[in-house]
């Protein structure tokens, strides 16, 4: 292979990563027309169009797909062999995309940011959200680097690191009839719940709880995202199994009564996931290590204080 065509496939690989011959020139350090005449001389090479225009972005072929699937891992580890661990963060000119929850988002992406203005002021941090259905295919179709997950990876193909585990709290308004401290298992499963479902199932580990003791609730509403789980709560007369990071702040201000639950709720474990093609990426590793030590920190301050609120 001639070096100008290795030099096209690197092009190519990192247009098919970032899904925008814009975002693949930050990332390559190069200019838009550049990125667009290297395209040029990829179609006229390969004769086929590559990618057409799906409103602002694009959208691969078929041709430009089938490529991808044979050069992409070869590529990522020739990338490895000669540059092993070459990135900077002080310098580095790149963009992750991270699959995460929008709980995750309020809990620690204020202080990822704090972090790339100190240390890493090219680096971006985009949040796209989080599917728990199609947690791997994301993955392996390399739209996004990294995925926070309660999820467990079924494939050898998918790699994961444990970050904490989640212990959930009963929540209801103030002045709630069932604001007390010795709540019965029965007044808990005759309540009207709410719950966060990020698959759109109404089935939750409570109720594997309450199964196990021949017990069901009524699940009244569920909603798709944590942030608005609190503002229900508050004005209604529906009860909750909530995660600290979701209503911490509420709590904290008096505006959410808490109790534990009068059963015992495993908690969830939450990992970051990647692909394997992307072990030895030096960028991700350097991702990866902030964010879990940012959100194990954040996340275990915020469950004692709930567990300081319950005990008064």
């Amino acid at each position: 292979m001639r070096p100008q065509e290795l030099n096209l496939l690197v092009i190519f690989d990192t247009i098919m990563t970032e899904k925008s011959i814009t975002r693949a020139a930050e990332r390559l350090s190069m200019t838009q027309p550049a990125v667009s005449n290297a395209v040029a001389r990829m179609r006229a090479n390969w004769k086929d169009d590559l990618f057409v225009k799906d409103g602002r972005n694009i959208q691969p072929t078929s041709y430009a797909i089938n490529l991808w699937d044979q050069v992409r891992v070869p590529l990522h580890n020739l990338t490895e062999a000669i540059e092993p661990g070459a990135f900077d963060p002080k310098t580095a000119k790149r963009t992750f995309r991270v699959a995460v929850a929008d709980i995750c988002v309020d809990t620690v992406w204020l202080e990822m940011r704090q972090l790339f203005e100190k240390e890493a002021p090219g680096i971006n941090l985009h949040a796209v959200p989080y599917t728990i259905v199609n947690t791997e295919k994301v993955l392996e179709d390399a739209d996004v680097d990294l995925v926070m997950s309660a999820k467990t990876p079924v494939n050898g193909r998918i790699l994961s690191s444990h970050m904490f585990d989640s212990a959930h709290f009963c929540v209801m308004r103030k002045d709630h009839p069932l604001a007390k401290a010795n709540l019965s298992i029965d007044e808990f499963a005759a309540a009207d719940h709410l719950l966060v479902s990020l698959s759109g199932d109404s089935f939750g580990p409570t109720d594997q709880a309450l199964q196990q003791l021949g017990l069901s609730r009524r699940v009244a509403l569920t909603v798709n995202h944590f942030a608005s789980a609190a503002p229900i709560i508050m004005d209604s007369n529906l009860i909750a199994m909530l995660p600290s990071g979701a209503i911490h702040k509420h709590v904290a201000s008096g505006k959410l009564s808490i109790t534990r639950p009068p059963i015992e709720i495993p908690p969830v474990t939450v990992s970051m996931l990647w692909h394997k093609r992307q072990d030895n990426d030096a960028g991700l590793k350097w991702l990866r290590s902030h964010l879990k030590q940012k959100s194990v920190a954040r996340w275990t301050r915020n469950a004692n204080e709930m567990c300081k609120l319950i005990c008064k």
